[in-house]
């Protein structure tokens, strides 16, 4: 996945020929053809064709129905896109406009990264249609939507809110309906942007009704670097289906995790009664169930999306806030997010619902911390909770922290599950002290 990230790197240098001074880290992107942050916002409403009004959304939803015409009947009778003609560059101008900074400012005087998490979720569907783009239409008759935050990976690079981000990103895989988009962050350090952030995220094109698939342009790579970089969406793909299939919701765990949580039980027996109702923790461990967070988020249309749902962003950033609170209590200081992992979107969120978010740490190393949250919306009706999310942060403490140990096998598999996530990271276990992102 590193060396994946340092290609994206090779590959942003060739594509960003049109734009090359804001590339080599100009303070004056004023007169560069560079997107702001709240113009990709801007410019979705108007690919869509919806309304700013929440009380002329049906309105808009009705008139989205006369583009399904466009839509095309097989993958063979769309033009094929190169990468380049999805890239785009997106500047976040908190240096050179200081009245920016509030919405993205900690307590601390460092970056917000949930509000990081919702424009990387805005950048990634604006990708996506401008690989789908139809010249001859104003609208598109796709609905694309975020299907999954595959990795986010920070770089060794502190985030100052004094100082610009440009955010950078491209098609990179395309399937049938979905589509891979590979971006990447930079934040200004002198006269030069430097990355401090690499994300892959999965979406999914639906018709102009969002009611089922659609079809997108196929991808033609045009050098070794690009081909390179399809590849690495194909075997991201084949990761993903392994990933699920070994599941611990469908196979048992390995020999190996079995022994793991075998040991882990027999060291909290209290060793003066040496029974299997007795239990008692190690030195310098903490229950798991004692790492528990929740909240619960009325779904205002606010917080609505060009679909008229609750955006993904919205949801990404409260669960990271959450998460971030789990962390900070459980480990005794601020942590520093390393690592977003594995965010499925199964089931979308309405306007009006309860989510219920629930947060816990299901397992520790060192100075790190894993995390998950569950989120579900409840039925007014009869009040059955529904899962839309899981999402799985890796943070790190300043400090070492305690073993965290499971009580049941539900929350054996929870710690197994969180093992996995660890392990799959792509950044090396070691304290970096330059990390600067909270919530």
């Amino acid at each position: 996945m590193r060396r994946a990230a340092l290609r994206l790197c090779t590959l942003n240098k060739g594509l960003r020929a049109p734009v090359r001074g804001l590339a080599q880290g100009s303070q004056d992107p004023k007169k560069k053809s560079v997107l702001r942050m709240h113009e990709v916002r801007d410019k979705l409403r108007e690919i869509v064709g919806v309304s700013t009004n929440w009380r002329d959304h049906v309105k808009a939803m009705e008139e989205r129905k006369l583009l399904q015409s466009l839509l095309a009947q097989s993958q063979e009778g769309l033009p094929p896109r190169r990468m380049k003609d999805s890239y785009i560059e997106v500047l976040l101008p908190l240096g050179s406009q200081p009245e920016l900074r509030e919405k993205y400012l900690t307590v601390q005087n460092t970056i917000r990264f949930g509000r990081i998490l919702e424009d990387l979720d805005s950048l990634g569907v604006l990708i996506c249609y401008m690989h789908t783009k139809i010249n001859s239409a104003k609208m598109s008759p796709l609905s694309i939507v975020t299907a999954l935050v595959d990795k986010i990976d920070m770089c060794k690079r502190s985030l100052s809110p004094e100082q610009d981000i440009k955010f950078s990103g491209h098609v990179s895989w395309v399937g049938k309906t979905s589509m891979e988009v590979k971006m990447q962050m930079f934040q200004l350090h002198g006269d030069e942007f430097c990355p401090v952030l690499d994300a892959t995220f999965v979406m999914v094109a639906r018709d102009s009704e969002n009611k089922g698939p659609a079809f997108v342009n196929p991808l033609i790579p045009e050098s070794p670097e690009e081909e390179e970089l399809f590849r690495q969406g194909e075997l991201n793909k084949g990761k993903r289906i392994a990933f699920s299939s070994a599941s611990l919701l469908k196979m048992a765990p390995s020999a190996e995790e079995r022994t793991t949580i075998h040991e882990m039980f027999l060291s909290t027996l209290d060793p003066k009664t040496i029974r299997f109702q007795s239990r008692v923790l190690p030195p310098n461990a903490v229950w798991m169930e004692d790492s528990k967070l929740k909240s619960l988020v009325v779904c205002h249309p606010q917080e609505r999306n060009i679909f008229n749902r609750i955006f993904g962003g919205f949801l990404m950033r409260k669960a990271y806030e959450l998460g971030w609170a789990a962390a900070c209590n459980f480990g005794g200081s601020r942590p520093f997010v390393v690592a977003v992992d594995d965010i499925m979107f199964q089931k979308p969120v309405e306007i009006g619902s309860l989510l219920f978010l629930s947060s816990q740490v299901c397992f520790t190393q060192s100075n790190y911390i894993q995390v998950r949250v569950h989120s579900e919306v409840a039925s007014l009706e009869n009040k059955e909770h529904m899962t839309t999310n899981v999402f799985h942060f890796t943070f790190m403490s300043e400090k070492e922290v305690p073993l965290v140990f499971p009580k049941t096998y539900g929350e054996s598999m929870l710690y197994l599950d969180g093992q996995r996530h660890f392990n799959s990271m792509s950044v090396p276990v070691t304290l970096r002290k330059n990390y600067l992102v909270e919530p």
